[in-house]
């Protein structure tokens, strides 16, 4: 009896644990695990560079960081004074911080602008667009959330800024954040021949998975050619952008330092705003200088941000974290399965180059370059190019796990969440978004894997 008594409880212990194990188990939830802590891994030049073209990327940093001023400049109206407030997370040349400095920057030096109601100090940092025009057309525009008025460098400016909480109401706003720019020269030195060869591989795959892709093309004379991204003015593949709209970092400096900042320039020298009385310095207020005695004082702050971008290295991802080294190895193959590299490309190569540091490199950007319909889900209203309301470059992944917010308006910080807003609008109803399938393929994945896959991504 006493064996039997003894041998009894054992087993109903044995079986018990057992039942909690799978209980356990059955109850696991894949999660996003966070930002990535430890070293960025990013900020930081390419390797390979001449002394000199250190110096020109110093340089470019430097003016990178700067913050603006209005006798340089700065407005009439803007979003941020410096490109480094912006592109900061986790190094600089990267995206939105936690703490957003456009609620500080509101009121700073006296300006008694209203901080709209999409800006919070948790971030992200955005930009503004309206969808619509008042008589119904198509705007699609930035507008800028700030004025210089009230700043005592600004005496008798009394321009107002926009009506954005109407504008808000009418839900006529969509936002953008800002888009790391590390790796951008190796990004910019792909050759668009490898984007379309890239595009045109695996194609029975991708149609049957409902993966499109394109690259915003118009030629000269505005024709359309049915091949968009390409720019209009020459005809190549643009690249950079949430809807790769601009084609070179020149011309994505350039457009930034006017829309971004009301700073006017070699490219663009007309100030956004002309009102007469909030005018306070020369046109165009960033130039090149005939007069100076060295390459770099001749340059202007353009040609600094674009070879600043153009020399700044890739991210460093990690091998070990999250979760460790076969869970990433895990997750990367699951990435692949499920169809997430039909668009985001692991690889590419750039080309020839004039400088030896992005001549025939690699580039680890998990990008096509391309973009894609995304339904209704993140469709945006706006239409850039040849690129619709609902189409968006394909993001670079590379960075990825020290970012907090993400999609093209930062609506979550959730990578699970980011995944999901993927999937929108249905075959039937003709809006079906590209990721769709893949995104289907994820949800079929046991939870281990899924947190494997999120392992995975934020281990770039």
């Amino acid at each position: 009896m006493r064996k039997s008594a003894f041998v009894v409880p054992i087993a109903v212990l044995v079986g018990t644990s057992l039942l909690h194990t799978t209980d356990v188990a059955s109850q696991f939830r894949a999660r996003d695990p966070g930002v990535r802590g430890g070293s960025s891994g990013a900020g930081g030049a390419l390797p390979g560079l001449s002394p000199k073209e250190i110096a020109f990327f110093l340089a470019g940093k430097a003016d990178f960081e700067e913050a603006e001023e209005i006798d340089e400049g700065l407005g009439p109206t803007m979003n941020l004074d410096g490109c480094g407030g912006c592109h900061s997370q986790p190094a600089i040349g990267g995206t939105s911080p936690a703490v957003n400095p456009q609620v500080a920057f509101a009121n700073l030096n006296g300006m008694t602008n209203r901080v709209p109601s999409f800006i919070r100090s948790n971030g992200p940092i955005r930009e503004a667009r309206f969808v619509r025009n008042a008589d119904g057309s198509a705007d699609g525009g930035v507008h800028a959330l700030f004025t210089i008025a009230g700043s005592p460098a600004a005496p008798g400016c009394r321009l107002a800024q926009p009506d954005f909480e109407r504008q808000v109401s009418n839900r006529n706003v969509v936002f953008r954040i800002p888009s790391p720019v590390f790796g951008a020269g190796l990004i910019e030195q792909i050759p668009d021949s490898v984007i379309l060869a890239n595009q045109a591989s695996d194609l029975t795959a991708k149609r049957a998975r409902g993966v499109r892709g394109k690259a915003n093309f118009s030629l000269s004379g505005r024709t359309v050619s049915g091949q968009a991204n390409n720019n209009g003015n020459d005809g190549t593949i643009a690249r950079f952008g949430w809807k790769a709209q601009n084609q070179s970092l020149l011309l994505f400096s350039g457009e930034a330092y006017n829309v971004e900042m009301g700073i006017t320039n070699e490219l663009f020298q007309v100030e956004r705003d002309e009102s007469p009385a909030c005018q306070f310095a020369p046109v165009p207020n960033d130039f090149l200088n005939t007069n100076a005695t060295t390459p770099l004082d001749a340059v202007g702050a353009i040609e600094k941000f674009a070879v600043f971008q153009r020399f700044l290295a890739p991210p460093t991802p990690s091998t070990i974290s999250p979760g460790g080294s076969d869970s990433i190895a895990n997750g990367r193959n699951a990435f692949t399965s499920v169809g997430c590299a039909m668009c985001h490309t692991p690889s590419m190569r750039t080309g020839n180059s004039s400088v030896a540091a992005l001549r025939n490199k690699s580039v680890n950007l998990f990008s096509d370059l391309l973009v894609h319909d995304m339904g209704p889900g993140l469709a945006d209203g706006i239409t850039q190019g040849q690129a619709g309301p609902s189409e968006f470059r394909t993001a670079p992944l590379w960075g990825l796990g020290q970012r907090i917010f993400f999609l093209h308006d930062g609506r979550t910080s959730d990578l699970m969440e980011a995944i999901a807003a993927h999937r929108s609008g249905s075959d039937r109803g003709g809006d079906a978004s590209e990721a769709n399938d893949t995104i289907d393929r994820f949800n079929d994945l046991g939870e281990r894997t899924k947190q494997d896959l999120l392992n995975f991504l934020r281990s770039l």
